[in-house]
């Protein structure tokens, strides 16, 4: 058994699974309170905080391929990827802070603008560190199964940095009785336990030989070359088309839900606690259910699995629209079933994307791991991105009323049930779209575990050769 078949050793596994803390606190506690800060603390318009969310987010889909370039450059120049992930991990916390530190007394207009501005800072931070990981699980085994064993143990992490910052989050805010101080406070401690976590990841990006993965100086990328080779990525690679087209609709439909948690609280649930059992209501089976996921793809293939688990989260998400006529605490059993498929819809496609990373260097002998996973990053970004922006312009179709500190407004009925809506129906719907577009994944296990590797690929013609014509008659998805 040579070292690349060996099965990843439990400290790497749990060391990687760590920086989940920092992925799933960034992507979830933003998302939850940052468009509520801005409208009902702030006092901005709902439709100027989903343009201020969503700009940093346009910009951070911006520099994720640039990113991704450079991060496959510093693995042939130093053989390792750690170093834009150690800067990531300790600039993060600091631009978190900022972002909800906007000094008591200053204007909407200031006050959006100061949260941009650091929120923009904060973003990049994020793109250093999270890019490079995505890259990871490509290079740290070859193995199908071992790397959902890799990804299921991620996204344990996961789901319970989302109870940790999801829940938690919003209970330190509220511990305090002037706001603006409490969401500082929240600010700073998210931040170090985010840091903490991207800091230990960093630590599986061991320095290796740069050319030991059929990496050669003539394969070293420029500066644009994320971009271009992005572009190749997705014009050449069916299967990555496929896995990054539903991973964005998944991530508008979460995205959505996730903004939209503290309004169905607080408008439909009539209670802003409420948004503490919802996220309990959604993690608790998730953490328990995650392992599952990885046992399922091990029998039936992840692909099939990442279908039943989206087809039930649909399901359960769709069941909610009763929200709009009989709201209560009913709800809470629906968001129980999609916590328990959001563990499958997180680990799978994370599990799937390594596979199509190695597939497409056994076809071209080149390693692109960081330029897939800048790409992987800007498409997972502008998904929850524009789910928060979907949000912004239902709640101001809809009528809804922006409010500042202590201020009590009464929303009308058209403005609570667009907010349950937006909860339900809308991301039911996405993830349905979703499911069709799965249909047309066409790698399965016998197309990732084979002999032959990115060196052999690139190094023999007839190696190449055989690579190109067996993969023919799978990326079409026709024949196996």
């Amino acid at each position: 058994m040579t070292a690349a078949e060996r099965p990843l050793s439990r400290g790497v596994v749990a060391r990687y699974a760590i920086g989940s803390l920092g992925t799933g606190g960034f992507a979830t506690l933003p998302g939850l309170v940052l468009v509520y800060y801005l409208t009902d603390t702030l006092g901005v318009s709902a439709l100027i905080a989903g343009l201020v969310v969503t700009a940093a987010k346009v910009w951070d889909v911006v520099i994720d391929p640039w990113i991704g370039a450079r991060s496959d450059r510093a693995l042939h120049r130093r053989g390792t990827r750690r170093v834009g992930m150690l800067v990531g991990a300790l600039a993060l916390p600091v631009g978190f802070a900022l972002t909800f530190a906007v000094p008591p007394g200053v204007g909407p207009v200031a006050s959006g603008s100061w949260v941009f501005i650091a929120f923009l800072a904060t973003a990049t931070a994020f793109s250093l560190f999270q890019v490079p990981y995505i890259a990871l699980p490509a290079e740290l085994t070859p193995d199908y199964d071992e790397r959902t064993r890799l990804l299921t143990w991620r996204v344990v992490v996961l789901t319970l940095a989302i109870l940790l910052f999801g829940a938690g989050g919003p209970e330190i805010r509220r511990a305090f009785d002037d706001e603006v101080t409490g969401y500082l406070v929240m600010a700073v401690v998210a931040g170090l336990v985010i840091g903490v976590g991207m800091l230990i990841a960093a630590s599986t990006a061991k320095r290796s030989d740069a050319t030991a993965a059929g990496r050669t100086p003539r394969d070293e990328p420029h500066a644009g070359e994320g971009y271009r080779e992005g572009f190749r990525a997705l014009a050449r690679s069916l299967p990555f088309r496929v896995l990054l087209a539903v991973f964005v609709l998944q991530g508008l439909a979460t995205g959505l839900m996730l903004a939209g948690a503290q309004f169905v609280a607080t408008w439909v649930l009539e209670s802003e606690a409420a948004v503490t059992l919802l996220f309990v209501a959604l993690i608790a089976p998730a953490l328990l259910v995650a392992p599952a996921w990885g046992v399922l793809a091990r029998r039936i293939g992840k692909e099939r699995a990442f279908r039943i688990a989206s087809v039930v989260f649909a399901a359960a998400t769709l069941s909610m629209v009763l929200l709009v006529w009989v709201p209560g605490p009913w709800v809470y059993a629906p968001v129980a079933v999609a916590g328990a498929a959001y563990a499958g819809m997180q680990s799978l496609p994370m599990a799937m994307l390594p596979d199509v990373i190695s597939h497409d260097a056994r076809l071209t002998g080149r390693e692109r791991a960081g330029s897939f996973g800048g790409v992987w990053t800007a498409g997972e970004t502008a998904g929850m991105a524009l789910g928060a922006t979907l949000l912004t312009l239902m709640l101001a179709a809809t009528g809804y009323l922006e409010s500042t500190g202590a201020e009590t407004v009464e929303q009308a009925p058209a403005a609570v049930a667009g907010i349950a809506l937006s909860f339900s129906l809308v991301p039911a719907l996405l993830v349905a779209v979703s499911v069709v577009v799965l249909r047309r994944y066409p790698l399965r296990r016998s197309d990732v575990n084979v002999d032959a590797g990115p060196a052999e690929a690139g190094d023999a013609g007839t190696t190449g050769t055989a690579s190109t014509t067996s993969t023919t008659s799978t990326t079409d998805g026709s024949t196996r």
